[in-house]
């Protein structure tokens, strides 16, 4: 992720570099979680079909970065590979949109167990 802001010589950086992308990365993942959920909220669709609509947002989530956010970064393209781009495509859809899509449910639906008396 530091190579996002930094380009090629964040990777000369060391742990200062490796710590600030570390960061970035968990920012943005907070973020795209917390977007889910804040749309969610407003159209149920979302949480009510969450594997279904959690895929379509994974789905759109590697179409955002790897066509507009990439692209304006200094970071360097990814792999062109269909095999590396298949399997990042289903990544984002299975271990990113996914999850949010569930974890937005549940939250939306008050049943945490920590919140519970």
């Amino acid at each position: 992720m530091a190579a996002g802001l930094l380009g090629p010589i964040s990777f000369e950086g060391g742990w200062a570099t490796a710590v600030m992308g570390l960061l970035l990365h968990y920012f943005i993942a907070g973020s795209i979680a917390a977007m889910y959920y804040l749309v969610a909220r407003r159209w149920a669709l979302l949480w009510r079909w969450p594997l279904l609509s959690g895929a379509a947002y994974g789905l759109l989530l590697y179409a955002v970065m790897n066509y507009v956010v990439v692209p304006l970064s200094a970071a360097r393209p990814g792999s062109k590979d269909p095999l590396w781009i298949s399997l990042t495509v289903l990544v984002h859809m299975g271990l990113i949109g996914i999850p949010c899509a569930l974890v937005a449910r549940r939250a939306i639906r008050g049943r945490w167990i920590l919140s519970e008396p």
